[in-house]
């Protein structure tokens, strides 16, 4: 089942005695974990009817005995297994999914991971209840899960702002959702998000960013990289230069595949190089300016400063002098 489709449910008040939630993505399983936890039941509800266990604690006896008492002052009660991945006993519950109580809701968290789909546990859950299976979006899909987010809370968000949210924070969706929950604390009901905010509340400059240094050494504007080169050696959290070069050997990666592919639209390109197609334009333009000799040669550059930036074959020389050494031989 989708998270999605999982969502639809619960707020439509669809509910079956098993869920078991497991895969990569905590953020997933968290928001789903949370509505059992602190939605489902009143407060007073939940001071009979809420058992929570984690995993390397659980004793299964308890979890057991937990399920399959009735409810007190309710139509359900809640058990929840935290952290499973670490229940040694997990498939002690066995006895329990062939025929669960209908006035128990149990729920179970597995992170980091998945239950093998040819035991008979794994499909025990799946006869018995919905398996949310999370994946870790991939990069190009973090501004696209931005601007759903927000617009779930009312918001609409520019593809700029998205661009400058996804940069700093990466793909962690838990932390996204959390800089952007604050955000809102401080917008008025409906306000689209733009990149002024981003910059007020987050703490991102919209002009000193990853996103327009990447963006300006493609384009070979030297004026604007040599700004914000300075903005980033008198700011060297802002930037650090392992995290920086990381950055823009994904980014001259991509602008290699595109030298070599023949001329096709920007959403087919985006697809190709599973990227959003707001960033699309920056790499053919890149690969314009570049082309294939200094693409190759780029990589070979971010390469050779990604290990003196850890030391190997560099005596100590700063980031900020690295960062224009390396800089300077990319662009000449």
């Amino acid at each position: 089942m989708t998270y999605e489709a999982l969502q639809k449910d619960l707020k439509a008040g669809k509910f079956k005695p098993v869920y078991l939630l497991e895969g990569e993505e905590d953020f997933f399983i968290d928001q789903i974990s949370s509505f059992f936890e602190h939605r489902l039941l009143s407060d007073t509800e939940k001071e009979f009817n809420l058992n929570i266990f984690y995993g390397r604690d659980a004793d299964w006896s308890e979890v057991l005995n937990a399920c399959r008492r009735y409810p007190m002052f309710s139509d359900r009660q809640v058990v929840m297994v935290k952290e499973a991945q670490s229940m040694k006993t997990l498939d002690k519950l066995m006895g329990y999914l062939d025929n669960p109580l209908k006035s128990t809701i149990l729920v179970v968290t597995y992170k980091h991971g998945k239950l093998d789909g040819k035991t008979k546990l794994k499909k025990a859950f799946e006869k018995c209840g919905p398996v949310l299976s999370t994946k870790r979006l991939y990069d190009n899909k973090i501004p696209d899960w931005i601007k759903e987010y927000a617009g779930g809370l009312g918001h609409d968000i520019t593809p700029r702002a998205c661009m400058l949210l996804t940069d700093h924070i990466g793909s962690d969706l838990s932390r996204q959702a959390n800089e952007i929950d604050k955000l809102l604390l401080n917008l008025p009901a409906g306000k689209k998000i733009d990149e002024d905010d981003i910059e007020l509340y987050v703490g991102i400059s919209k002009e000193y960013n990853v996103f327009e240094f990447q963006k300006a050494l493609g384009a070979k504007d030297m004026v604007k990289v040599i700004r914000i080169m300075n903005y980033f050696a008198d700011n060297p959290k802002a930037a650090p230069l392992t995290m920086l070069v990381m950055i823009l050997y994904g980014f001259f990666s991509k602008v290699y595949a595109i030298v070599h592919l023949p001329a096709k639209p920007d959403r087919e390109l985006a697809s190709l190089l599973k990227v959003h197609p707001f960033f699309v334009t920056d790499y053919v333009k890149a690969a314009r300016i570049y082309r294939r000799q200094g693409a190759e040669r780029a990589l070979l550059i971010l390469h050779e400063y990604n290990l003196r930036s850890i030391g190997v074959g560099d005596a100590g020389t700063p980031d900020a002098g690295l960062l224009k050494e390396m800089v300077m031989k990319m662009v000449h």
